[in-house]
């Protein structure tokens, strides 16, 4: 990805007003594996997908616990993903000991964009190669934000983030303005529904996902594989119901087909049919 002499440093700009150190940093968070988060009025859940590089080895982790009331999901390279939720983590202590109050979401939020923004203005650092889904919740309501390399900032109704994320953005742009009062459950499952999007064809199951919860009079806490097995097996079940019952509806309203039709369809190419 060497593109010219202006990706050498990350204080150069390039003739277009550019800086290439960034953007590739911004690239190795699309490369990383899937990340989501979507939010109510009460409760905000974080998902990723846990991708090993191998049979042999384990999963990273890619959701983290910051305070009770605070999570992230990161997309990227998971080391500096830990640095920054471990930077995050502090911040909520050393202000819960000082105002004896929980850290606003907003306020870490904006911390964590100037710690990256730093990196984007010295010539002996680069930026971290890490995206953050922020999930939180405090006195003015559920918030989610995504924290870019770049040092930008966004808060969301719901998002997805890393390899193969637009699908997943298909399904939460189809169904987000449900999202502001869905019940805990129904965020869950529109959650590991974007997931499974984001998968390929490839089988959804409790230990290919993480779901993460967080939301009024619920700490943040991952579910266990167990329950989140359960909710995939509940609505799974119901897609097989609903889906020969459509399937039905569609045959019985196919229209015959008209006689001479082959004849029409002599020498058209197939790409036309």
């Amino acid at each position: 990805m060497f593109r010219n002499q202006y990706d050498t440093d990350v204080t150069t700009w390039s003739p277009a007003g550019r800086l290439f150190q960034v953007e590739y940093a911004m690239e190795a968070v699309k490369q990383g594996s899937a990340a989501i988060g979507l939010r109510s009025k009460t409760h905000i859940v974080l998902g990723c997908v846990n991708k090993a590089n191998s049979e042999l080895s384990s999963h990273q982790k890619k959701i983290f616990k910051v305070d009770d009331h605070i999570g992230v999901a990161i997309a990227g390279l998971t080391a500096d993903g830990r640095v920054l939720s471990r930077y995050m983590r502090n911040e909520c202590i050393n202000y819960s000991f000082t105002y004896e109050s929980p850290l606003p979401v907003g306020r870490l939020v904006v911390q964590l964009a100037d710690k990256a923004q730093v990196c984007t203005q010295r010539s002996w650092k680069r930026p971290y190669g890490v995206g953050l889904l922020v999930a939180g919740l405090d006195e003015s309501g559920a918030h989610l934000y995504y924290n870019c390399p770049s040092g930008n900032y966004f808060e969301y109704q719901a998002f997805a983030i890393g390899s193969r994320s637009q699908a997943a953005k298909t399904y939460l742009e189809r169904r987000f303005e449900s999202f502001t009062d869905a019940s805990r459950d129904d965020l869950v499952k529109d959650a590991l529904m974007a997931i499974r999007e984001t998968l390929q064809g490839e089988t959804l199951k409790s230990s290919v996902c993480t779901i993460a919860v967080v939301g009024v009079g619920e700490p943040f806490h991952i579910l266990d594989q167990a329950t989140v097995q359960q909710m995939i097996d509940a609505f799974e079940i119901v897609g097989e119901q609903e889906g020969p019952a459509a399937a039905g509806q569609e045959a019985s309203a196919e229209p015959e087909p008209e006689q001479g039709g082959a004849a029409a369809g002599e020498g058209v190419a197939p790409m036309d049919i």
